[in-house]
């Protein structure tokens, strides 16, 4: 009997107490997670339902829809967005009606709501993006009481608003309203103010949801609730850093109060206050002795602060708490002899930006887990990346993600959530805005992480450079204007605005790539999208040529391996023109593109396995021209972010992870192109150099060890040089005519090995070959191994008497992590990998292989 009266009590709601110091509280919170049914709305067919969750995911849970990740399942799940869905639970009333205030706190609703207490509507919601608090006592009693919303069709809302705009808003050919079987293939995702990938993307899928995704919580107070705590940092010094601690409080009336601000229980000072009624903010002024600064991933350390304010009425406290770590981060816009800078300065030091861009995890966005977060965060920190964009078509990401960036030492370029389309610049869309970026900028602000706040994606290169503004100057210069307008009133007026409001400290960049407010991008002011290689078909060597100040975005696609690809395709699928392989392929060029610069570098692959295997290569070696041409230009160049690091489905992408974070090959060039200290030998002209890039705040005194070696291990030259490589720099160490150089050597059997050693140990290599692929005589190694069981894994040893290129270890269907993939084992080395996984020796033994570029073709 117990047992059953305690399920019962966790079906009906979750308590959790929040906030509460040793004496009394004055707030209660109840997370409202359990008991939700959904039904289509009007039928009264109720089936369990997640929350969070969505209307796609509760569909599947309910097997009424199949995964619409599987092969073509996605083009018969469109009738989903076009219906009202409804979700209702109940929750308990005790004590709470004896509080002076009770609202329901929304976490994040998805999208159009109409929310119900008791039968009674007690509010709308119209943006994804926003937390709405809603006053609910008078709607309650004592007891069992019904929630239930109503989520409109995002689709038929946007119609109407689409149907009585007087102007058609240029939107990209990203919103997929083909796929979606929309009324007249109207793009409507511009009106709604929620995901815009969910309308589908040139990597993504069309699938657009509506539900409860983020949580729900019951919240009761008396006297005051504390609704905010901002940690301004003013004055860094040696031994001591300033702050400001305010505190925003909504007070039931005037009345006297005591704040005191805490570090790990340590009083760090104590204000009294006259609380004035209604919403207000207390700013209370403390300090740190010796703190600890804060530093990117690489550079040092990165200490937290935990800052607890605690609000005192009577005999009764609430409190606050948030973590900050404590640094200096500007970014810099100087004149310079080449235009105008644009480089993140941390602790006075500048910092060249090494990372990539981010995407939501999942196109569900409540399916990604804690550890999901933490695998990618810890994918970027072990790949030594010090930065990742936040793109503007996606959401504002869960707080845990931004916890996880703060302690890897992780710098988040921040968009607001607008890509790639004009929107509506009406008084209500303007004032949406305006509450969602409040909201956000509030939420965010305290997180070191934090480093930029960027209003959209490719707006502003749209407008100029895509024709948008021609062709609507074409139907009228009215049209143009209006549509122009509504641009600066977000991006020009209420973003900005809402960054100096809240976050005054921090930078504000209206849109990526630009080279300043409504200024067009160009290379020498600002930062760039590069998409020559690829959408221009440019080669791409170009790429290290094709340099700005700094680089936020770049790209070339692949597949992900045979092992994801079965998890969404069947066998007869397996050709990369087969219509499986091109609905998950959402380039309007891509799979040809791909087998356009594959043969420009390799022969053609013998199979579909092994175009898979080729194709990660040759997006690999194509990004590494990015990686090494970016870090050679410091200090022009300060900023590399390939895109992107994830995907949100399975898919032919520019990730360097696929959508069950598998590493592609890109991930571990990633790691070795963002190292440290990178050695980097390349042709310029008819040159042929070395350069040395050290991002330490050390100088180093190395020694530059170069040779050629042929395929089959003998060294047929080899040069040694000293270099002395300032702290924070770059430059190069080795200058010679490649023609004269490559004389009386074989180009087609020989690669130039580069290695920088300081106190006799390794701290950077790289390869070099002098041809393409496909004309180099690679040899037909055999490559020996051995397996030795170590803890969490096992050790792999490799070694060849002959060059093995691009050397690819799997072990079939069965999950784990190689330390390193797909490198080129040169003849005598031996390499050791890590391989983390629960398959025991028997089964590894039969399932382990080993594949190198020569049987590809």
């Amino acid at each position: 009997m117990t047992r059953h009266l305690s399920i019962l009590i966790m079906l009906t709601v979750t308590l959790l107490v929040a906030c509460q110091p040793k004496d009394s509280s004055l707030d209660m919170i109840q997370e409202i997670n359990e008991g939700w049914l959904f039904s289509e709305d009007g039928r009264e067919e109720w089936l369990p339902a997640e929350v969070p969750g969505c209307i796609h995911t509760d569909l599947l849970s309910a097997e009424i829809i199949q995964d619409p990740f599987y092969r073509l399942n996605e083009h018969d799940l469109q009738w989903i967005d076009k219906l009202n869905w409804a979700y209702k639970t109940t929750f308990r009333i005790q004590d709470e009606l004896e509080r002076d205030r009770v609202a329901l706190d929304f976490k994040g609703l998805d999208t159009y709501a109409d929310i119900f207490v008791n039968g009674e509507k007690v509010t709308s919601t119209d943006n994804m993006f926003r937390e709405y608090l809603v006053e609910v006592k008078p709607f309650l009693k004592e007891g069992d009481n019904e929630l239930k919303i109503v989520f409109r069709s995002p689709i038929t809302e946007g119609l109407k608003k689409y149907d009585t705009n007087d102007l058609v808003i240029p939107v990209s050919d990203n919103d997929l309203a083909g796929i979606g079987q929309v009324e007249g293939g109207k793009k409507v995702s511009v009106y709604t103010r929620k995901a815009g990938y969910h309308f589908g993307w040139d990597w993504g899928p069309r699938l657009v949801t509506s539900g409860i995704w983020r949580p729900v919580f019951l919240k009761a107070w008396d006297e005051l609730r504390i609704s905010n705590l901002q940690i301004v940092q003013h004055e860094v010094e040696t031994g001591r850093a300033r702050f400001t601690a305010v505190v925003e409080i909504e007070a039931e009336e005037k009345t006297p109060a005591t704040v005191q601000i805490e570090n790990e229980g340590r009083v760090l000072a104590t204000a009294r206050l006259d609380l004035e009624k209604g919403v207000a903010s207390y700013p209370v002024d403390f300090e740190i002795v010796n703190p600890k600064l804060w530093w990117t991933n690489g550079l040092g350390e990165q200490p937290l602060y935990q800052i607890e304010a605690k609000v005192t009425v009577g005999r009764r406290t609430t409190g606050i708490t948030d973590r900050v770590g404590i640094r200096t981060l500007e970014l810099v816009r100087e004149k310079d002899g080449q235009g105008t800078s644009f480089y993140f300065k941390l602790n006075g030091v500048p910092v060249f930006m090494k990372g990539a861009n981010y995407i939501p995890n999942d196109v569900f966005p409540s399916r990604v887990s804690d550890e999901m977060y933490r695998t990618v965060v810890n994918t970027a920190k072990s790949s030594n990346m010090n930065m990742l964009r936040i793109w503007g078509g996606g959401i504002y990401e869960d707080d845990l993600f931004y916890d996880l960036c703060d302690e890897a030492g992780i710098l988040i370029w921040q968009d607001f959530m607008f890509a790639c389309a004009m929107f509506p610049g009406d008084e209500a869309f303007l004032e949406n805005v305006k509450e969602e970026a409040a909201d956000q900028v509030k939420r965010l602000r305290n997180h070191p992480s934090i480093a930029l706040w960027c209003g959209n994606n490719e707006i502003l290169a749209a407008w100029f450079g895509w024709g948008w503004k021609r062709a609507e100057e074409a139907k009228s210069q009215e049209n143009a204007d209006k549509i122009w307008k509504a641009y600066e009133d977000i991006f020009h007026k209420v973003l900005p605005e809402a960054i100096e409001t809240y976050d005054p400290s921090r930078a504000y960049w209206s849109s990526s790539p630009s080279s300043g407010t409504g200024i067009p991008a160009d290379l020498v002011n600002g930062d760039e999208h590069y998409w020559g290689v690829w959408w221009g078909k440019e080669p791409f060597k170009n790429y290290a040529t094709h340099l700005a100040r700094f680089m936020s975005e770049y790209g070339f696609q692949s597949f992900p391996e045979l092992k994801t690809v079965k998890q969404y395709a069947l066998p007869e699928d397996f050709d990369i023109v087969s219509e499986v392989m091109n609905s998950h392929q959402r380039s309007s060029i891509g799979n040809k593109t791909i087998e356009y610069y594959m043969l420009q570098d390799y022969k053609k692959p013998k199979d579909f396995e092994s175009f898979l295997y080729v194709n990660q290569v040759l997006q690999a070696e194509g990004i590494k021209f990015a990686l090494e041409g970016h870090r050679r230009a410091m200090p022009f160049c300060m900023g590399s972010l390939y895109w992107q690091i994830n995907d949100c489905w399975p898919v032919a992408s520019w990730s360097s992870t696929d959508y069950y974070q598998r590493w592609k090959a890109l991930q571990y060039y990633v790691k070795k192109g963002f190292e440290p200290v990178l050695v980097s030998p390349y042709n310029e002209g008819d040159r042929l150099k070395v350069s040395i890039v050290n991002d330490r705040l050390q100088e180093i005194n190395a020694e530059l060890k170069l040779s050629l070696v042929d395929f089959n291990g003998q060294v047929v030259w080899e040069s040694s040089v000293s270099a002395r490589v300032p702290a924070n720099s770059g430059a190069s160490y080795f200058d010679v005519s490649q023609q004269e150089f490559l004389k009386g050597k074989d180009s087609r059997n020989q690669v130039l090995v580069a290695e920088v050693t300081e106190n006799g140990q390794a701290v950077a290599g790289n390869l070099y070959y002098f041809r393409p692929v496909k004309e180099l005589n690679l040899p037909k190694p055999e490559v020996k191994y051995s397996i030795a069981a170590v803890d969490g894994g096992y050790e792999i040893r490799l070694q060849s008497g002959k060059l093995a290129k691009n050397l690819f270890m799997t072990i079939g269907d069965e999950e784990g992590f190689f330390s390193d993939n797909y490198f080129d084992l040169l003849p005598g080395e031996e390499i050791r990998v890590k391989l983390e996984t629960s398959v025991s020796k028997e089964r590894l033994d039969e399932i382990f292989a080993v594949q190198t570029l020569d049987q590809a073709f």
